[in-house]
């Protein structure tokens, strides 16, 4: 009985994850409707939002699905928002410099080894947590060459993006226990 209340509970999460997903992407819609200056959002930036909030949200639905850890699960979560995060930062604002900016490119390879690792490793927990250490090791790159092609302030910016990827490679260490 406790582990259909606690599937039960774990599906309703998530039902309030995708419809949390639905509200933050109605957000920018209700402010211009409302008319708040600096909210100019064109169709495709909500197509753009869109399939960046299902993917997240797949990503998290995938976690919950491969393992009953709460540790996996969580560092699932993490990762996948954290990359979520560097993209949508990226093409909002840029991390170096502004939007436009190539050096911004740099992330991908970031994001490429969380990727790639995670494929490689075959979804286990002992992988992940070597890839998403490499990808926090990455992060702490991208502010050294931050350094070079850009500030010191988004140097410090974009190395406190390191902290996630490594709190999931923690995390995932502990789920391989």
């Amino acid at each position: 009985m406790s582990t259909m209340n606690g599937e039960r509970e774990g599906r309703s999460l998530r039902n309030l994850m995708w419809l949390g997903a639905a509200a933050l992407l109605a957000l920018p819609g209700i402010a211009m409707w409302r008319g708040v200056e600096g909210v100019h959002w064109t169709g495709a930036d909500f197509a753009v939002m869109g399939v960046m909030l299902a993917t997240l949200c797949g990503l998290v639905e995938l976690g919950a699905r491969l393992s009953r850890s709460l540790a996996y699960r969580a560092a699932f979560a993490i990762a996948a928002g954290t990359g979520f995060l560097t993209v949508w930062v990226n093409l909002a604002v840029g991390m170096i410099g502004n939007e436009n900016d190539a050096a911004n490119l740099v992330f991908a390879g970031v994001l490429g080894i969380a990727a790639v690792g995670t494929a490689a490793a075959g979804f286990r927990a002992r992988g992940m947590a070597w890839a998403m250490a490499a990808a926090g090791v990455a992060q702490l790159g991208c502010a050294g060459f931050a350094l070079f092609a850009g500030t010191a302030y988004e140097a410090a910016l974009i190395a406190l993006f390191a902290l996630p990827w490594l709190l999931a490679a923690a995390l995932f260490r502990a789920a391989q226990a």
